[in-house]
C-alpha cells in the first residue's frame, strides 16, 4: 500500500507557483539581522514596484550578480557605462529610475550605518527590535518610508515598506492556519 505523504499547509499565496513555496517556506517572514541582506531585500522590493513579487523572485539571482551581491561599496562606484549597462541587462527590471535608486539607496545606507553602527540596528529600531503586531505594522511602514525618504533612499514608500517588513521578518504575517505561524 503507497502512503502518501501529506504536504504541510500554507499560506495561499505561497501556493500559486512552484517558486514560492522554497522563499515561503525558508526564508519570507525570518527575522534578518544580516545588514547585506536586508539591503538586498529592501532594493528588491522597491524594483518590485507596479509589477509582482514572483518577477522580482525569478530575476533576483540577476539581481545579485548585476548589483555585485548589494555591496554597496562597490555600487556607489558605479558610472554612468555600468549604469548604461545595467539598463541593457535583460535579467533586470531595466528601469533607469529604479536602478538609479539603488545606487543613490547604496549612499544612504553607507550613511545609515555610519550614524547608527549598522543598517540592522537602524531599521529594527521602527519595531523595538522585534517581530510587531498586524494592527500596529502599517503605521510603522508608514514612518519608516518617511524616515528612509528623508534619509536620501528612493523606491521606499509605504507600501514597498510593508512588504520589506513582511520579508524580512519584521512583521510575521504568515496566515493563522499556515505551518510558519508559529516557527518564525
Amino acid at each position: 500500500m503507497e502512503r502518501k505523504i501529506k504536504s504541510p499547509i500554507r499560506c495561499k499565496w505561497a501556493e500559486s507557483n512552484e517558486l514560492f513555496l522554497d522563499y515561503h517556506d525558508k526564508e519570507w517572514g525570518v527575522p534578518v539581522h544580516n545588514d547585506r541582506l536586508l539591503f538586498e531585500m529592501l532594493n528588491l522590493e522597491g524594483a518590485q514596484a507596479g509589477l509582482s513579487w514572483l518577477t522580482i523572485l525569478k530575476k533576483r539571482a540577476n539581481y545579485l550578480k548585476a548589483f555585485d551581491h548589494f555591496n554597496a561599496k562597490k555600487i556607489i562606484k558605479y558610472d554612468s557605462a555600468k549604469k548604461a549597462a545595467l539598463l541593457k541587462n535583460e535579467g533586470i527590471i531595466r528601469n533607469r529610475l529604479k536602478i538609479k535608486a539603488v545606487v543613490e539607496n547604496a549612499k544612504a545606507y553607507l550613511n545609515v550605518q555610519r550614524e547608527f553602527g549598522s543598517f540592522d540596528k537602524y531599521i529594527w529600531n521602527f519595531v523595538d527590535g522585534k517581530p510587531t503586531t498586524k494592527k500596529k505594522a502599517p503605521a510603522i511602514s508608514e514612518q519608516m518610508s518617511k524616515d528612509l525618504k528623508k534619509r536620501g533612499f528612493r523606491f521606499v514608500g509605504p507600501t514597498i515598506c510593508y512588504a520589506f517588513m513582511q520579508a524580512v521578518g519584521m512583521l510575521n504575517d504568515h496566515s493563522d492556519y499556515c505551518f510558519r505561524v508559529k516557527q518564525v
